[in-house]
């Protein structure tokens, strides 16, 4: 069984963390819903604080969304139901973030990386 493209096992793991945030790469039908109406369903899922949707690609049938939520204790599974029935699929997980904080991203110089 598939949760969109997510495996479930990926979504039974992720539910065993203290998920603090999660970056998503959504694929929603052109026309379905409003981003807008996305983010206010997935604002109601249980633990999501904030949600922000960036729309990356568009095309005919379908729009590319970043979707990054905040929280405590996200419920990964209920997120994952939240964005299929407003028509969307999880396309992968690209970021999740898990603990008493979060940690933000801090570049590495170019010249550490080519050593």
């Amino acid at each position: 069984m598939r949760h969109g493209h997510i495996a479930c096992s990926q979504v039974s793991e992720l539910e065993k963390f203290n998920l603090r945030r999660v970056v998503l790469d959504v694929v929603k039908p052109a026309g379905v819903s409003s981003i807008a109406s996305l983010a206010e369903v997935i604002g109601g899922v249980t633990g999501v604080e904030c949600v922000n949707i960036t729309v990356e690609e568009v095309d005919s049938k379908t729009e590319g969304l970043l979707v990054t939520v905040e929280g405590q204790e996200i419920g990964f599974s209920a997120l994952n139901e939240a964005i299929a029935n407003c028509g969307s699929v999880v396309h992968s997980v690209d970021q999740v973030a898990s603990g008493d904080r979060i940690i933000e991203s801090v570049p590495v110089p170019l010249s550490r990386v080519r050593r």
